[in-house]
Order: structure tokens, then C-alpha cells, then sequence
């Protein structure tokens, strides 16, 4: 019983520092990334959908994309679609392809990425406390029914709060390395 809500715990740790490191990925760091467009929704044959469902998206080099609609008719639309989404980029409609070319990044915005890396990370920091919480839950339930002892949920909180530190050590290794790469560009 306790083996098995430490494993699904560790998942749920697992998927938050995975979620985490998919949310750096769509972060505007100056290099062109396939990630930071490829969700942008699309108005097509009256309907949204992801741009990566409607085009195909290259990065010809490291400050250029390229995203080349299946349907040339919906140009127009792709290019709406990522002003409309904000990201501060500039979409140039070249009647066969919309290329974008990643702006440098200034000191400013830097600052804005850097913090915004801060955020992601306390907010997986903030994940996984919730499912350790669940955990602890499920066990003091379990000892309660009587299907576990007092030492059991004593050991099983060891292990857990031991699984806890090693997932919130990778989030802080991963954020820093994140954050390294932010400033030095």
C-alpha cells in the first residue's frame, strides 16, 4: 500500500518537472524553436486548430522560422494568428511561407524571461508539495482503516519526503541551467 502511493507520488513528481521543462521550451529566448508557435491556434475552414495541425514548421537557422501551410489560402490566417497570440513576434507573409525572424533580446526582456523561468519553477515546486500532500493523505486514510501501521506512514513519509528533495533539486538544477542560458545568450 505504501510502496504503491510513493510510486504514483514520484509520477506526479515526475510530470511536474516534465510540464515545467515543456513550458521552457515555449519561452522566447532569442533562438528560433519550433515550440514557441507550434500551439498558436489558427482559425481554419471556420474552426481553430493548432498551427502545427495546419502547417509545417522548420527553423532554416538559429533566429529563423519557417512555417509553410499545407493550404496556401490560410497564410493570411497563420500570420493573424501568431500577432494575435502576442509573443512579440513579427510575421512576415512571403506568399508561400510566413518567416519570422527572432528578435535579439535586450537586457529588459532578459529580466522578464529570467523571471518568468522563477515562476515555472515555484509553480512545480508548488505541484509537487501538493501531490506529496495527497500521498500523506492517502496514507494516514489507509493507517486509519487499519490497513497500515503508525510505522508504516512513519517510513512512508521518510521515503516520499526523500523523493520530494530529489524532484525539487532537479526543478532548481534545471531552472538555473535555464536561467544561465537566459542571460548568456
Amino acid at each position: 500500500m505504501v510502496d504503491n502511493t510513493i510510486q504514483t507520488a514520484k509520477s506526479g513528481f515526475q510530470a511536474a518537472v516534465e510540464r515545467m521543462g515543456e513550458e521552457f521550451k515555449k519561452l522566447q529566448i532569442g533562438r528560433a524553436s519550433a515550440a514557441l508557435v507550434e500551439g498558436v491556434m489558427v482559425e481554419v475552414y471556420g474552426a481553430q486548430q493548432p498551427l502545427k495541425a495546419v502547417a509545417s514548421i522548420s527553423i532554416p537557422d538559429p533566429k529563423t522560422i519557417s512555417i509553410q501551410p499545407w493550404d496556401k489560402g490560410v497564410l493570411g490566417s497563420v500570420e493573424k494568428a501568431i500577432v494575435a497570440a502576442n509573443l512579440g513576434l513579427n510575421p512576415m507573409n512571403n506568399g508561400n511561407s510566413v518567416m519570422i525572424t527572432m528578435p535579439p533580446l535586450t537586457e529588459e526582456r532578459r529580466g522578464e524571461v529570467a523571471k518568468r523561468v522563477r515562476e515555472l519553477s515555484e509553480d512545480a515546486k508548488i505541484s509537487i508539495r501538493n501531490v506529496r500532500q495527497d500521498a500523506i493523505n492517502a496514507m494516514k486514510k489507509a493507517k486509519d482503516d487499519k490497513q497500515i501501521t503508525e510505522d508504516d506512514v512513519f517510513s512512508g513519509e521518510k521515503k516520499l519526503q526523500e523523493a520530494v528533495d530529489e524532484s525539487n533539486k532537479q526543478i532548481e538544477e534545471t531552472a538555473k541551467s535555464k536561467e544561465q542560458s537566459i542571460m548568456t545568450l
